[in-house]
C-alpha cells in the first residue's frame, strides 16, 4: 500500500502549504501505537534464502501482514533443472539453492550461505535504544527487555520483568485530599509518529504511561490528588498565544493519516485533538489554581509545548502549553506570572511569545554551549526587548553533565532573588525532565531529590500559587521517578534527603557570574550578590596560583652511573631526557 505523507508549511505571506509525498510503505491501519510494542523481539528471516530483504518484506514479516504463498511466488516456476540452469547466472547459481525441491539430491554440502539468517532486534522500553543480539539487558540502561515499568514505573525493578514492590508503597499519607489537582486524559496517548523507522520516535505515548503508572502504584494519584474534567481549548483561547494560520496548520493534520511540521516534529490524525486537550487542561489548572479551587497543580499532558512559537510547531510541540497556561491565569486577575522554565533545551517559542511582555517574567535553566545546542537560542544577553529588557533570563550552561549544585547555585544566586524582586501571582514551572540522570537527549546529571528541591523552593513564593506543566524528557525512569517526586513537593511532603553544603562546578560559577552581570543592570538586587561572587572568585583564583606545583622527583642514582655504557639510562632515569612511548600497531 502507498501512503500518503503530507509536508506542512506556512510561508512568508501567512497561507498554509501542503506537500504531498508517496512513500511506499505498508502501514496498519489498526491505529495502535508502535511504541506500545518496545521490547518484543522481532525475527527477521529471507524467505527467499538469498540473504537479502527489502523493506517492504521486513516490514510485512515484522507485522505478520504477508501472504502464506510468497516463497511460490518469489521462487521461479520452473518445470526442470536445465531449465532452471538456463535462465540463473553464477551468481543466482552462488546465492541460491535452485536444487532444493529435489529428493534425490542433497547439496548441502556445498551451499555457501545458511538458508535462514536470524536477526534478534529490540528497542529499550525505558530509553528507546536498540539492541541486537539474545542479550535481555538494554546495553545502555540496563533495563530488562521485559520491564515492567509501564505497569509500576520506577518503582519496577529494572533488572527483570518481576517488581520488588514494598508493602507500604500505596498506604496513604496525612496530606489533605483535593490539595494538588492533575491535568491527565488518556485521549493524548493517541498522539504517536505513525511511520514505521529505524527507531523509535522519544516522544512517545510510554512516558505519560510510566508517570501515571509511578502514581498510581505510589498511591498518589489516583488517591491524594484528584483529577479535573479535561476538555479541548478553544480557537478564541489559542489566538491570545498562536496566530490563526498556525492553529489552522495544526488542526488540518486531523484529516491526515501522517504528515510533518519538521523532521522530528510529527503529527496524526489525533495530534490536533491531543494538543487541544493539553492546551485546555493547563488553561483549566491555571485558573483552578488562581481561584483557589487547588493549592496547585501537575499537568501531566502531551505533546509538549515550549518550542512553539507564534507562527511555528517545533522541537516535538504543537501547541505552547505553558503560555497558554499564562494567559489563562491573567485572564482569572493575576496580574504577573512568573514562568520557570528549566527543559534542558532552552524554550525558544516561550520566550518569542513573551520577549515584549513585562507582565510575564520569563526564565530558562538549559544547555547552550555557546549556540551549538539544540534550539541554539537562549544567551544570557538575550534579555527582551520593546521596553521590556530583564523580563526574559536566560542560564546557558556551557557543558554537558549539569547536576543538582549547579542548578541550585543558579537557583539561590539568579532565580529566587529576580523572582522576589518582581513579585509574581502566579507561578508556571516547564518541567521538562530531561536533564535528569541517564536521559539520552539532554546528557545532564539532576536527580528527583534536585528537582524536588527546586519544586519547593518555589512553591514559598507568594502563596505557592504553582502549576507545574509537563515538557520533555525521555528515559521513562528518570521521568518518572522525578515527576513523582516533584508531585510530592506539591502535596507538602518532607523530602527525604537535603541538599545541603552546595559545591557548584567552576563552569557553573562562570556562567551564573555571567548572568548577573547581564542582568543587575534591570534587577539592582543582585548587584551586592555579583560583588559577593566575584570577591569569592578572585580569592579562590589568588589561592590556587598560590598553591606550589608539585616538581617531577628525579632519580636518585649513584653519580659513577654517569660514565661508560650506563650515561645513557642514567640521564633517562634521572630525568634529563624525556622518551614518547609508543604504542606498536599490531598488522
Amino acid at each position: 500500500m502507498v501512503s500518503e505523507t503530507i509536508q506542512i508549511n506556512i510561508s512568508s505571506n501567512g497561507e498554509v502549504e501542503k506537500s504531498l509525498q508517496k512513500r511506499s510503505h505498508v502501514f496498519p491501519h489498526n491505529g495502535t501505537d508502535h511504541h506500545s510494542k518496545l521490547g518484543s523481539k522481532e525475527t527477521v528471516a529471507n524467505p527467499i534464502g538469498d540473504g537479502t530483504s527489502t523493506g517492504e518484506d521486513i516490514h510485512a514479516i515484522c507485522t505478520g501482514d504477508r501472504d502464506d504463498s510468497f516463497d511460490k511466488e518469489a521462487l521461479p516456476n520452473v518445470v526442470s533443472k536445465k531449465a532452471r540452469l538456463k535462465d540463473l547466472s553464477f551468481q543466482d547459481l552462488y546465492n541460491k539453492d535452485i536444487f532444493d525441491d529435489d529428493e534425490d539430491e542433497d547439496d548441502s554440502d556445498w551451499e555457501p550461505l545458511q538458508k535462514h539468517v536470524e536477526i534478534i532486534k529490540w528497542f529499550c522500553t525505558n530509553c528507546t535504544m536498540i539492541n541486537l543480539g539474545d542479550a535481555v539487558h538494554c546495553d545502555v540502561c540496563g533495563e530488562h527487555m521485559e520491564s515492567g515499568i509501564l505497569r509500576h514505573g520506577y518503582f519496577a525493578s529494572p533488572l527483570s520483568q518481576d517488581t520488588d514492590l514494598t508493602e507500604d508503597i500505596c498506604l496513604q499519607h496525612s496530606a489533605a485530599v483535593g490539595s494538588t489537582a492533575i491535568g491527565f486524559d488518556e485521549r493524548m496517548l493517541l498522539h504517536s509518529e505513525v511511520e514505521m523507522k529505524s527507531h523509535p520516535h522519544p516522544e512517545r505515548a510510554d512516558r505519560l504511561r510510566a508517570i501515571a503508572a509511578s502514581l498510581a502504584t505510589a498511591g498518589i494519584f489516583p488517591g491524594r490528588c484528584f483529577p479535573i474534567t479535561a476538555r479541548e481549548i478553544t480557537q478564541e483561547e489559542l489566538q491570545m498565544v498562536h496566530s490563526l494560520e498556525h492553529i489552522q496548520a495544526v488542526d488540518l493534520t486531523s484529516h491526515i493519516y501522517s504528515s510533518y511540521f519538521t523532521p522530528d516534529t510529527y503529527a496524526n490524525e489525533h495530534s490536533a485533538r491531543a494538543a487541544r486537550l493539553a492546551a485546555g487542561l493547563c488553561a483549566d489548572l491555571a485558573s483552578a489554581i488562581y481561584s483557589g479551587r487547588a493549592k496547585n497543580g501537575f499537568a501531566l499532558v502531551r505533546p509538549p509545548g515550549h518550542h512553539a512559537g507564534v507562527r511555528q510547531a517545533m522541537g516535538f510541540c504543537l501547541h505552547n502549553n505553558a503560555a497558554i497556561a499564562a494567559v489563562a491565569a491573567q485572564v482569572a486577575g493575576a496580574k504577573k506570572v512568573l514562568i520557570v522554565d528549566w527543559d534542558v533545551h532552552h524554550g525558544n517559542g516561550t520566550q518569542e511569545i513573551f520577549e515584549q511582555n513585562k507582565s510575564v517574567l520569563y526564565v530558562s535553566l538549559h544547555r547552550h554551549e555557546g549556540g551549538r545546542f539544540y534550539p541554539g537560542t537562549g544567551a544570557a544577553v538575550e534579555v527582551g526587548t520593546q521596553g521590556a529588557e530583564g523580563y526574559c533570563v536566560n542560564i546557558p550552561w556551557s557543558r554537558g553533565g549539569v547536576g543538582d549544585d549547579d542548578y541550585i547555585f543558579a537557583f539561590q544566586h539568579v532565580v529566587l532573588p529576580i523572582a522576589a524582586e518582581f513579585a509574581p501571582d502566579f507561578t508556571i514551572i516547564s518541567a521538562g525532565f530531561d536533564a535528569a540522570r541517564g536521559d539520552p537527549l539532554g546528557c545532564c546529571d539532576v536527580t528527583p531529590v534536585g528537582y524536588a528541591r527546586m519544586t519547593d523552593m518555589l512553591c514559598t513564593l507568594f502563596g505557592g500559587k504553582l502549576l507545574v506543566i509537563l515538557e520533555g524528557g525521555y528515559n521513562l525512569r528518570s521521568i518518572s521517578s522525578s515527576a513523582t517526586a516533584v508531585i510530592k513537593a506539591l502535596l507538602g511532603e518532607s523530602l527525604g534527603s537535603k541538599l545541603d553544603n552546595i559545591v557548584p562546578t567552576k563552569a557553573g560559577i562562570q556562567t551564573v557570574m555571567e548572568v548577573l552581570k547581564i542582568q543587575m543592570n534591570f534587577w539592582p538586587s543582585l548587584g551586592s550578590s555579583f560583588e559577593k561572587l566575584q570577591s569569592q572568585w578572585e580569592i579562590q583564583c589568588f589561592e590556587n596560583k598560590k598553591k606550589p606545583v608539585k616538581k617531577r622527583r628525579r632519580a636518585d642514582l649513584p653519580r659513577w652511573w654517569k660514565w661508560g655504557r650506563k650515561q645513557l639510562l642514567y640521564h633517562l632515569l634521572s630525568g634529563h631526557i624525556h622518551v614518547r612511548s609508543k604504542r606498536l600497531s599490531s598488522k
